[in-house]
């Protein structure tokens, strides 16, 4: 019974002194986690601007909006960087149509 324990002990003694290896994210996950992220949250602020619109609130909609346009650039340029750090070419087309929509959007309110 003492051999029993003491095994078990020292098994659980190497497990916690060994190293744990960390999957971390890479470079590219992380620009494209933040890409998601800035997009979902500038396509939720307008939205919610929608609605209030709906409902006859114009409370804080410049504003808002333009919160909205930066989230929306700074998404863009992570998708560059996330395209980049891939070795693939983004598609650019498609790029500057949404940058040209997010500084429409930033300028004329």
């Amino acid at each position: 019974m003492i051999k029993f324990i003491s095994a078990y002990l020292l098994l659980l003694l190497a497990l916690s002194i060994s190293p744990n290896q960390i999957l971390a994210e890479t470079q590219l996950d992380i620009y494209m986690v933040d890409f998601h992220s800035k997009s979902n949250e500038a396509r939720k602020i307008l939205k919610e601007i929608e609605i209030n619109l709906k409902e006859g609130s114009r409370k804080n909609v410049c504003k808002r909006q333009r919160e909205a346009a930066r989230l929306g650039l700074l998404a863009n340029e992570s998708l560059i960087k996330a395209f980049e750090i891939g070795g693939t070419e983004p598609p650019m087309e498609a790029i500057k149509s949404s940058q040209k929509r997010w500084e429409s959007i930033l300028n004329d309110c």
